[in-house]
């Protein structure tokens, strides 16, 4: 039975080699439309030898840049150093590096570190005076930490406050020699200090704390400059002014009080005079009342003796 429905035609083969047909002429065409530039051929048979090489090769190059990736830069250094012995020769000592121009950023700092930086230093910069500025910044510029182990050479040597320093009271609560660590006894002094730094000399006035044996040492040849606070000078001078105000105050209040009493004095004794007369003054009027009658004066007599004194 061929066909669908049980019916027979000789036709019937002939229509399926033709759709068929028209099938694989499409896929063929959809594949040439659909193919990319850089896509390779597909191969039916075996794959030859060269294809097979190149696959290993794509394979083996991945694997070991995964393995480079992977690797530190001091370990792929070394693999690469071993792989041109390897290939080329050589011995090992001939790429080894010569340490002798290393420098660490201390080393860079101590090189380039300035004691006071001025305009004219910050005009050509690199990146090694940049570090060193940048550490110069971090200092603290108050006080000084002082060496005077050279005291008797008349040498000096100071540099300014680290941040630990600072937290600790080295230098300011501390004795700032840096050998001493005395907290009794500390004065201010105020130094010139003269230095030469990088082939130029300069000055600086530069403040220190230091005990009764450090300052020793530092006047050593001549006496420097003492530091006293401005607030205890101010202070000193508000109680000596409050002091004279107190004086005066107190003098002007002596001063009216003795004035008022003597105005009381004075006061009193008029009253006790005017007392006293008016007591008198009764006391004869009493006494005259009791010794007889009031004598009778004549007005005749007292107008004679008014125009005689007018005449």
């Amino acid at each position: 039975m061929h066909g669908h429905g049980g019916y027979d035609s000789d036709f019937s083969d002939d229509e399926h080699c033709g759709e068929s047909s028209k099938r694989k002429k499409r896929t063929v065409e959809d594949d040439l439309l659909l193919k990319k530039p850089f896509q390779k051929e597909k191969h039916g048979k075996v794959a030859h030898k060269q294809v097979a090489a190149e696959l290993l090769d794509r394979e083996e190059a991945r694997n070991r840049r995964f393995h480079l990736i992977a690797m530190d830069a001091y370990q792929r250094h070394t693999k690469f150093v071993n792989d041109y012995i390897l290939y080329y020769g050589g011995k090992r000592e001939d790429f080894r590096r010569s340490g002798e121009n290393d420098k660490t950023d201390m080393d860079v700092i101590r090189e380039n570190h300035r004691f006071l930086w001025n305009e004219e230093d910050e005009m050509d910069m690199n990146w090694e005076k940049r570090l060193a500025k940048k550490y110069y910044d971090k200092l603290f510029k108050e006080y000084c930490i002082a060496d005077l182990s050279r005291y008797k050479e008349n040498k000096f040597g100071f540099r300014w406050r680290v941040e630990k320093e600072v937290i600790s009271g080295k230098g300011q609560f501390f004795c700032g020699n840096k050998c001493c660590d005395k907290k009794e006894g500390l004065k201010s002094w105020e130094v010139n200090f003269g230095y030469v730094e990088h082939g130029e000399k300069r000055n600086a006035l530069v403040k220190l704390r230091l005990c009764q044996e450090c300052s020793f040492k530092l006047n050593f040849y001549h006496r420097r400059k003492e530091v006293k606070s401005k607030k205890r000078k101010n202070k000193a001078k508000k109680d000596c002014e409050e002091s004279s105000h107190k004086k005066s105050r107190l003098s002007s209040m002596e001063e009216t009080s003795k004035k008022k009493d003597k105005g009381h004095s004075s006061s009193k004794k008029s009253e006790n005079s005017l007392n006293q007369n008016s007591d008198e003054e009764e006391g004869t009027s009493e006494s005259e009342l009791w010794k007889g009658p009031v004598p009778e004066t004549d007005e005749k007599s007292q107008r004679k003796k008014s125009n005689c004194a007018c005449i």
